[in-house]
């Protein structure tokens, strides 16, 4: 009976020795489930830029997930829903612009990059070759049109009313000499219209899933003085998020740099 009652004892020290391990083993439980920092990005070079940043931000003890989008709108709607918690994929103006349009609780928390946009043709090699009546296809969308716009403007082929600002559209062209065309498409589209048309205005993202090298293949580009710098947006009740500012870090460091050189060759170009 006595060897009975220790077997018993023992039994119960050893049930609870283990309950203990197996308590202090779910007490590490939490950090191992923490979710992943969920960033928005169009697919191209936002997203193969973000997967270079989330293997600088892991060594920081920061997980981040891809979430790759197909057009300009839904990274915003998926941020200002809480479907994701970044987004990294648009310029300042765009965001301002989407933010006065549509009332989005979100703000930029840091700049990124810049991607000039081009001028490209498949049917003349120079600006100056641009001939009467031509066709020139631009962005569809209020802040990239008007980019496109003032690419134009620039190399000389229009000139703009003197207020159009950033967000200038067709109807804003003062002066047309050579009386081109202006075709508005959606952006993703345009690099497949180069064969109809004879000028087309492309963001370098597009440009370059294309296969267009913007410092080789376009006709015009815009400097690395730009004002449209890329940004990453957060929701605005949680720009505070200490995760946002490893993000960041992991973003403007030497790593990520030296990736973007290497890797696009100065089409792409980092704003820090």
């Amino acid at each position: 009976m006595r060897k009975f009652a220790k077997y018993i004892a023992l039994s119960v020290a050893l049930v609870f020795s283990l309950s203990l391990l197996a308590g202090c083993g779910s007490q590490k439980a939490p950090a191992a489930s923490e979710k992943p920092l969920k960033v928005g990005v169009t697919a191209g070079p936002h997203a193969e830029i973000l997967d270079a940043v989330k293997k600088v931000a892991e060594k920081d003890g920061l997980k981040i997930e891809v979430v790759e989008f197909n057009d300009y709108i839904q990274p915003n709607v998926a941020l200002n829903q809480g479907d994701i918690d970044v987004n990294s994929y648009q310029h300042q103006p765009f965001l301002d612009n989407q933010i006065k349009d549509r009332g989005y609780q979100i703000q930029s928390v840091a700049k990124t990059v810049i991607f000039p946009m081009g001028i490209y043709s498949k049917k003349i090699k120079n600006i100056a070759d641009v001939q009467p009546g031509a066709t020139v296809a631009i962005p569809n969308d209020p802040t990239n049109g008007g980019r496109a716009l003032l690419i134009l403007e620039k190399v000389g082929l229009i000139k703009l009313k003197p207020n159009a600002g950033l967000s200038a559209t067709a109807a804003d062209i003062a002066e047309n000499p050579k009386n081109l065309k202006v075709k508005e498409l959606e952006a993703a589209q345009i690099p497949r219209s180069l064969d109809d048309v004879d000028l087309a205005a492309i963001n370098t993202n597009f440009a370059v899933v294309a296969g267009l090298v913007p410092t080789r293949d376009s006709i015009a580009i815009e400097d690395a003085n730009s004002p449209y710098a890329n940004v990453i947006a957060v929701r605005t009740k949680d720009k505070e998020n200490p995760a946002y500012q490893k993000l960041i870090k992991a973003y403007h460091s030497e790593e990520v740099k030296q990736f973007i050189n290497d890797h696009f060759k100065g089409s792409v170009v980092a704003t820090w």
